[in-house]
């Protein structure tokens, strides 16, 4: 899944050390403006709400040892590339121990798990503590490559990015989504524990839903846009390399208008996640060309001559989104809803295992429209960045004049459109 950047846009600042402890705790907190939905849904999600200023001094800590340590910077780069081949490896291979060791400890025919999973557990130990050790250095060489890269699109002033890239591998909050029943809006975005059980999720859905007469859903994150960026474990250096970009772009759009109107209209919040995914994707690629070339993956001519995919996601999730706001559009709040979880099941016997089909979900991943179809559905809003995309001369270009819009008009002025109210 794409990733997300729903934290308060405050503003961040760009000094490591001691300064990053500053900037830390003035992003900590919730939005400025919060909806009165939001308020309403936060009765019933306190006490299951991520604490941001804790993870904020942790990180800031990291980010001090770093820049004390600096022992990237002394690596050649063969070395640099290999840690972090190593480190992508080895978050593959505790994610197999820790499948292999809940499949020892829960085989009913095993009459000794303890003992039959110790040198799981100690292998898993092992690994774990190399993955400690490398971390903070593969955090530097990864945001120095991706430094080097927004460098050569145009994006550094006087040979510095700004802000400067920083960001931290961490276990990630879940998100609460609400939207109206009756149409597809993101009215509350709320961060939650990393580790709430599944139980929980469902009752904190079902909780919500009843007692507001809303769509809820909790959805995993892999990123947000906070000062350092908190970035998942991931095995995927490409994904890794743009998630990290993606989050850049919302560091750097904070100070201008179109980062501060994020949380003001579904129409921001799709403009800013739009840019920041075509931007993460382009910068990766640059990355993945000078650094690791063989993990590239094809352009859209050469994955357009291969044959078209069984079952194509996109296409069809983009199917489903037309009809349902369809249903909606007509008052059939019911038969939508209906609709989307026979659909859901569709897409579970193909293999999409997605747990909840609703309007919470369609809010969510359709501000994400970076590429044709989808959850997006008919919305203009993505095609237009799109379209402004294509036309720019340079990334650069792309992102210095939509960073200073503030309302979707200002973009079909700036495609020549005629503007027309929504």
């Amino acid at each position: 899944m794409r990733r997300e950047s729903t934290l308060i846009r405050l503003v961040r600042g760009t000094a490591r050390g001691l300064g990053v402890v500053v900037l830390a705790w003035a992003l900590a907190g919730s939005s400025l403006v919060e909806r009165a939905t939001a308020e309403q849904v936060r009765r019933y999600t306190r006490a299951l709400e991520f604490d941001f200023a804790a993870w904020t001094v942790d990180a800031a800590a990291v980010r001090l040892g770093q820049v004390g340590l600096g022992a990237a910077g002394y690596l050649p780069e063969s070395d640099r590339t290999a840690l972090a081949r190593e480190y992508a490896v080895l978050v593959a291979q505790a994610g197999q121990l820790e499948a292999d060791l809940v499949g020892v400890v829960a085989d009913p025919a095993q009459t000794e798990p303890g003992g039959a999973s110790a040198p799981l557990r100690q292998a898993l130990d092992d690994l774990r503590r190399r993955q400690t050790a490398i971390r903070p250095v593969v955090e530097s060489i990864l945001e120095e490559q991706i430094s080097v890269a927004l460098g050569q699109a145009g994006l550094a002033a006087g040979g510095l990015v700004f802000p400067p890239v920083s960001f931290h591998f961490t276990q990630l909050p879940v998100a609460l989504i609400v939207s109206p029943r009756q149409i597809i809006q993101q009215d509350a975005n709320i961060q939650l524990e990393a580790d709430l059980p599944l139980e929980a999720v469902a009752d904190l859905e079902r909780r919500v839903e009843r007692a507001l007469d809303v769509s809820a859903l909790v959805v995993p994150v892999g990123g947000i846009g906070t000062y350092p960026t908190m970035v998942m474990d991931s095995s995927a250096l490409s994904w890794l390399l743009e998630t990290v970009a993606h989050e850049w772009v919302h560091n750097y759009l904070t100070l201008r208008p179109l980062g501060m109107g994020y949380e003001s209209s579904p129409e921001l919040r799709t403009m800013n996640e739009t840019a920041a995914s075509l931007l993460g994707s382009a910068i990766g690629r640059m990355v993945l060309e000078q650094h690791y070339p063989d993990l590239l993956p094809p352009d859209e001519a050469e994955a357009a001559a291969g044959p078209p995919p069984a079952f194509d996601f996109r296409a069809e999730m983009h199917a489903t989104r037309l009809r349902v706001d369809e249903l909606l559009a007509e008052g059939q709040v019911g038969q939508a809803e209906e609709y989307m979880e026979a659909r859901r099941q569709v897409f579970w016997e193909q293999g999409y295992r997605i747990r909840r089909l609703n309007q919470a979900y369609f809010a969510f991943y359709g501000a994400y429209a970076d590429e044709p179809g989808g959850a997006a559905g008919a919305d203009p809003v993505g095609e237009a960045v799109r379209r402004l995309w294509a036309s720019s001369p340079s990334p650069a270009a792309f992102l210095r004049r939509i960073a200073w819009m503030d309302s979707f008009s200002d973009l079909q002025r700036a495609l020549g459109e005629a503007v027309t109210a929504r």
